[in-house]
C-alpha cells in the first residue's frame, strides 16, 4: 500500500463530513488535504484508543519525533511519507503539527474545562490550527483568510463538542465550561447520568448559539477575492452548521442518549449545492 492509498483509507474510514467536501478539490489539493486529515486521524486515535495513559504519552511524543523526522526529510509512517511534498508545496509550518500534538495531550491531562477561554485553548490546537494548515492549501490571497479558517475551526469543534455530549461523558469528559454548567444549574452527574431536562436544554442551546456566533464571524471575515478558493471550507461550514441546527430543532438535551448524524446522499448534497452555487 502506498502512502497516499494510506491515507485515502484512513480518511474513508474515519466517515468524516470533511470527505464529501474533499470530493471536489482538484486531485493534488485532495491529496495534500486528505494527507493532512490523516494525520490528524492519526493522533486523535492515539487518544480516543489507548487505555493507558502511559502508552498514550508514548505514542503522542513517537509523533512529535517523526515530525521532525518529516521536516528533517526523513519520515518513516506512510502519513509523514505523503505529507513530504506537500509541507514544501504549500509552506505548511512545522510549528502547527506540533500544536495539533499539543492539542491531543490536552485531551490525556484534562477531562474537564473550568471556563470558555481554557476550552477555546484546546479548540484552537485540535481545530483552528487545521483549519489554517488546510486554509493554506485550499490557496488565499488576503491574510485576513486565516481568520476565517480560525473561526471556522473553533466552530466545527464546538459543533462536535455539542453533538458528543453524551458520547463524551459516558467515557468521563466533559468538554462544556463546567462555569457554563454552574450557570444553568446543571450538574456533572445530570451529563454523566445522562439527564434530560429543561435545564440541561438551555445549557445546550447556549452552547449551539456560541457556535452560530464563531460560524457567522468566520463568514464575515472571509474576504470576496478568496471565497472562490475556500469553497472546500464553506462546503464543511453547510455540512456542520446544518447538523448543529438539526440538533437544536430535534431537541438539544436529546444529545446525551443519542447521535444526531446527516445521512451520506444529505452531506453529498450539501457540498453539492455550494460547489455549484455562484459565489
Amino acid at each position: 500500500m502506498t502512502p497516499k492509498q494510506y491515507c485515502q483509507q484512513k480518511t474513508v474510514k474515519s466517515g468524516s463530513s470533511f470527505y464529501y467536501s474533499f470530493m471536489f478539490l482538484p486531485q493534488q489539493k485532495r491529496d495534500a488535504i486528505t494527507a493532512l486529515y490523516a494525520f490528524c486521524r492519526e493522533v486523535d486515535d492515539v487518544v480516543d484508543e489507548c487505555t493507558e495513559l502511559k502508552v498514550a504519552q508514548v505514542k503522542l511524543a513517537w509523533w512529535k519525533e517523526e515530525i521532525t523526522n518529516l521536516y528533517q526529510g526523513k519520515p518513516i509512517h506512510p502519513v509523514t511519507r505523503a505529507l513530504q511534498t506537500v509541507i514544501h508545496t504549500y509552506h505548511l509550518s512545522e510549528e502547527h503539527f506540533h500544536e495539533i500534538i499539543d492539542g491531543m495531550e490536552m485531551d490525556l491531562n484534562f477531562n474537564r474545562y473550568q471556563d470558555f477561554k481554557q476550552l477555546q485553548l484546546y479548540c484552537y490546537r485540535v481545530a483552528s490550527v487545521v483549519g489554517i494548515l488546510s486554509a493554506q492549501i485550499f490557496g488565499f490571497n488576503n491574510r485576513k483568510t486565516l481568520k476565517f479558517a480560525h473561526d471556522l475551526g473553533i466552530a466545527f469543534q464546538l459543533t462536535n463538542i455539542i453533538r458528543d455530549v453524551g458520547e463524551d461523558a459516558r467515557r468521563n469528559r466533559i468538554y462544556i465550561p463546567l462555569e457554563d454548567l454552574a450557570t444553568f444549574k446543571v450538574t456533572e452527574d445530570d451529563l454523566l447520568l445522562s439527564r434530560e431536562s429543561d435545564a440541561v436544554k438551555k445549557l445546550l442551546e447556549y452552547q449551539i448559539e456560541r457556535a452560530e456566533g464563531f460560524y457567522d464571524r468566520a463568514l464575515q471575515a472571509l474576504p470576496e477575492e478568496d471565497r472562490q478558493r475556500q469553497r472546500t471550507g464553506l462546503m464543511m461550514a453547510a455540512i456542520y452548521r446544518t447538523l448543529l441546527r438539526e440538533i437544536k430543532v430535534d431537541g438539544a438535551e436529546k444529545v446525551l442518549n443519542s447521535r444526531t448524524s446527516l445521512g451520506a446522499l444529505r452531506k453529498l448534497w450539501l457540498a453539492f449545492r455550494v460547489c455549484f452555487k455562484k459565489l
